[in-house]
């Protein structure tokens, strides 16, 4: 799938040449010349990036960023005709990922894209973690199966989690209590066990044929599912 470009600058002129130029690098760019018609954009359709300029008609591109900032995380790169310091600083602060002056090169901007764009991907990959079936969203701190959420407890959020980070290792109860502070793990000594049993009738996972979550017999607990994003 082509990743989506988003342009929101007043120059008709750059903004067809860098459509042109990135398309060489399969990106599907939309350019809008006023920032409330890429707010209204943004309303419909998140791209992947975003070129934003500074200096804009209505609304200067500090506001643009603020009220992007408000609401989505996309990333987003400044453009500017000003070479302050300061107004590096500003853009930053308020949660641009990058910042190119102009005049500058298409192909700097686009190895910015790229770079952030593989940034994005790698975050993108660790928090969504694909296992079949079964996809573990530790950012959301939810899990689907079958693309239809389950309503898990933080405990078993946790312990889900803690063994998916580390698919094939064993991990024993004393090691599960141990990463798994913060929670009142009494003397009953079977209480991991009570805890991997809920998350398994959760999941639909047979412990005698088990997809995800296998008992390692006098040792512990093994995450076995194969992870699709790697």
């Amino acid at each position: 799938m082509e990743e989506q470009i988003l342009i929101i600058d007043d120059d008709k002129k750059l903004n067809s040449l860098l459509t042109d130029y990135l398309a060489q690098f399969k990106y599907s760019v939309r350019s809008v010349t006023s920032p409330g018609e890429g707010l209204q954009l943004l309303e419909r359709s998140m791209p992947d990036l975003i070129v934003l300029d500074i200096m804009l008609p209505q609304m200067n591109g500090f506001e643009v960023c603020k009220k992007i900032r408000e609401r989505w995380e996309v990333p987003i790169i400044m453009l500017t005709a000003r070479g302050e310091v300061s107004d590096r600083i500003v853009g930053l602060e308020l949660g641009a990922d990058d910042y190119l002056p102009k005049p500058f090169e298409p192909r700097e901007l686009a190895a910015r894209i790229q770079s952030i764009l593989r940034r994005t991907q790698k975050r993108a990959s660790r928090e969504n973690q694909i296992f079949g079936d079964l996809r573990v969203d530790t950012q959301s701190r939810a899990v689907y199966l079958n693309n239809t959420e389950v309503n898990v407890t933080t405990m078993e959020f946790d312990a889900l989690a803690l063994l998916a980070s580390d698919p094939g290792r064993v991990f024993t109860r004393e090691q599960l209590q141990e990463k798994l502070k913060g929670y009142d793990w009494d003397a009953y000594d079977r209480s991991i066990d009570v805890l991997i049993s809920r998350l398994r009738q959760k999941l639909s996972d047979d412990p005698k044929n088990p997809q995800y979550i296998k008992t390692v017999w006098g040792s512990g607990y093994s995450f076995i599912g194969r992870r699709e994003n790697q």
